[in-house]
């Protein structure tokens, strides 16, 4: 089972560069640029061994929880489960925006469950996790996105279990007061993916979306408290080109974003949701991975199988 390439100094030399060939649709390799329907080798996870998956899953589901890792189809599922870790996702499993990329259910949430801070704690606690990764759908139901309710959150399960606690929020539609609150439970890591490049934005993210805005979410973040470690990720494969990408962690730098994430986009289904233009091979997202560390990302998770809260700890803890 592979595990989670952190690029760092001592895992690949200094100076790799992603080489003239795109990092986005462009490239030659004809397993890259394989169709769809066929998933090329790299792509392709064993099943891990044990009980533990059943026990992880049972736990949620006595507990009512939800978790990104079911609802948004993750590759990684059974590997987390079987090490008895999963990413919490809050304020129900119905979305307001019509993302192209995710697999999470859409249409009108239900009311808020007040008691899922407490329910998100204790499931913390019997797992024993030390670093907690909590996520939500977004909520443009509700006049705070459910800022508070990420707030209340936070703040359950470090006194429940002390462990270190990292969001992946939804962009709050401008809303800084929401944000705001947010920061006010001090994460140690503040997660807001940027997902693709400008230019394909409002295709992926949906009409709300604004790239401008992301940028300025993670600002002020660090403006608001320089001690949280700002992360966000990007999906490759969506169409974007090498020039492009680097723009935009050139961007993310110049917003004092700490950590980053790299990985494959896989269309959930057939149906409903953007193509893959272009599988991109394990030694491409090793090269930008060391790129985006030359660039000065003080840490940089870059592989097919990389999400946004993939060993997440070893990232946080890293550093």
């Amino acid at each position: 089972m592979s595990e989670l390439p952190i690029i760092n100094a001592a895992s690949a030399a200094a100076g790799r560069s992603c080489g003239g060939g795109s990092c986005g649709s462009t490239g030659t390799d004809p397993a890259a640029a394989a169709s769809p329907s066929r998933l090329p080798k790299w792509l392709k996870r064993q099943v891990p061994k044990g009980n533990s998956v059943g026990s992880t899953a049972k736990l949620l589901d006595e507990l009512n929880l939800e978790t990104v890792c079911d609802n948004a189809k993750c590759p990684n599922r059974m590997e987390c489960y079987s090490q008895q870790t999963a990413t919490f996702m809050i304020l129900g499993n119905t979305c307001t925006r019509p993302c192209g990329f995710c697999a999470v259910g859409r249409g009108r949430p239900e009311a808020l469950e007040l008691d899922e801070p407490a329910r998100v704690a204790e499931a913390a606690y019997r797992l024993g996790l030390k670093h907690v990764v909590i996520t939500s759908v977004t909520r443009d139901d509700l006049p705070d996105g459910g800022a508070d309710h990420f707030y209340q959150c936070v703040i359950a399960v470090r006194e429940k279990t002390g462990a270190t606690v990292e969001v992946l929020t939804p962009d709050f539609v401008h809303n800084k007061s929401a944000l705001d609150r947010v920061v006010e439970a001090v994460p140690e890591v503040f997660n807001h993916n940027t997902e693709t490049v400008p230019r394909l934005y409002r295709r992926v993210r949906g009409p709300k979306s604004d790239y401008r805005w992301t940028l300025g979410l993670l600002k002020r973040v660090k403006e608001l408290n320089p001690a949280v470690k700002t992360k966000s990720g990007l999906m490759l494969g969506l169409g974007e080109t090498h020039e492009e990408l680097l723009d935009v962690l050139s961007d993310l730098l110049d917003v004092g974003c700490d950590f980053l994430t790299l990985g494959q986009y896989l269309q959930p289904s057939l149906d409903r949701y953007l193509p893959v233009v272009r599988y991109v091979p394990p030694d491409e997202f090793a090269k930008l991975g060391q790129k985006a560390k030359n660039m000065g990302f003080k840490k940089v998770a870059s592989g097919p199988f990389v999400r946004s809260s993939y060993h997440a700890r070893d990232m946080a803890e890293s550093f």
